[in-house]
């Protein structure tokens, strides 16, 4: 199978919500001391704070033990990397890559970002989320962690996405996915009860994938009851604005959580501008207030779980390099729901017609709408030169 062609469903996985900050510190950690055979570790941003750090000299003694250990960077959002840094990490045998795009110099950044948080153990188990590798995404030094999750999967799944992190480190689409019965084979003692179909998609404009945000709008189709969205710089275009309004005439319930607090915040400009639609569409907008919310979830009917690195937003759909899962699970969907409602209900404030009308007037919302036209235009055409954390 190419990279061009879609990753098949797969059965023989299971799946576990991972919230972001210790949790998911934690369980790399662990997956990393545990790898036997290899490590793939793709990520927009890897800092050289103290998580950068904890968790490079966890790769290193890996990499003593003999592990492959295989890292690949965006070069945009981590080119900032001291290089005794880099030479640390490769002196004990790991291989460090960065991304390049298709043109850039000191002002311009042009075209494909590595947006990916991929880490990949053994051809078993796969890390799968929003979350970059640095101290602001962790639980240290007094500081709460932002809001993100990821998905930590076991099975056939992590094949696929094994696979794809080669096809990408080596920049071709022309590698065979390994399929054969000698890996799949250790997946058939997962048991029936615990299994999940899991769906690997992916964003990537210059090989003609557009699988998320396709996923996104199929969701929006075949709800039949309610959809949650949890999502950071959430910009929908104009297709999935209309699969929504759709949807929401059906009679699904559609709920929106969006950064009530933004480290970008000519983003949240943006957003607001585009409340009037959602409210005049019977969308329900909460904003969390805890800290900046950096998560990309969704699920809907507690059947389907949409996870990974993918923003709604232009920058998402036709720049960057993004991988989500898709996971059909009662169970596991029933505890994103929970998991979501419960944000809900203890960090979230609802934007409802009268909290919205009362914080508007004619200054911010010529703002929001400058805002709005701005960023339409420079997520289609170019992502400058601003170190921002999309």
């Amino acid at each position: 199978m190419k990279t061009h062609a879609p990753f098949p469903p797969t059965h023989l996985n299971t799946a576990k919500l991972i919230k972001g900050g210790k949790m998911y510190f934690d369980v790399l950690k662990e997956l990393i001391q545990k790898s036997k055979t290899s490590i793939f570790l793709q990520t927009y941003i890897l800092k050289d704070d103290e998580t950068g750090k904890w968790i490079a000299e966890e790769l290193i003694q890996a990499a003593k033990r003999n592990v492959k250990v295989f890292v690949l960077l965006d070069g945009f959002a981590s080119g900032n990397l001291h290089e005794s840094f880099i030479s640390h990490l490769k002196s004990t045998g790991i291989e460090i890559l960065f991304f390049k795009p298709v043109f850039k110099n000191n002002q311009i950044y042009y075209s494909r970002r590595l947006h990916h948080k991929i880490v990949v153990v053994d051809g078993r188990f796969s890390l799968i989320g929003g979350l970059n590798i640095a101290n602001r995404y962790n639980e240290i030094n007094n500081h709460k962690a932002w809001l993100d999750f990821a998905v930590l999967l076991e099975g056939e799944a992590s094949i696929q996405v094994e696979n794809y992190c080669k096809q990408v480190r080596l920049k071709t689409t022309e590698i065979e996915v390994e399929t054969n019965s000698e890996i799949i084979n250790p997946f058939n003692d997962i048991p029936l009860e615990n299994q999940c179909i899991v769906k690997i998609r992916r964003n990537d404009w210059l090989i003609h994938l557009n699988e998320i945000s396709s996923n996104y709008i199929e969701m929006l189709r075949n709800a039949h009851h309610e959809v949650l969205i949890l999502c950071s710089y959430f910009i929908p275009g104009k297709v999935l604005r209309r699969s929504m309004a759709n949807a929401s005439r059906r009679g699904v319930k559609i709920i929106v959580i969006t950064a009530g607090q933004s480290d970008v915040p000519l983003t949240k400009q943006a957003e607001r501008w585009l409340y009037d639609w959602l409210l005049r569409n019977n969308i329900t907008i909460y904003e969390y207030q805890k800290n900046v919310l950096h998560g990309k979830l969704a699920v809907s009917d507690q059947m389907n779980v949409t996870i990974g690195s993918y923003n709604i937003n232009n920058l998402s759909t036709y720049v960057c390099l993004e991988l989500n899962a898709e996971i059909k699970n009662t169970l596991f969907a029933q505890n994103v729901k929970n998991t979501l409602l419960e944000i809900i209900e203890k960090e979230c404030i609802e934007i409802n017609l009268k909290t919205h009308q009362h914080q508007k007037n004619w200054l911010n919302q010529f703002f929001r709408w400058c805002s709005y036209q701005l960023l339409r235009f420079v997520l289609m055409i170019f992502t400058f030169n601003l170190k921002r954390e999309n």
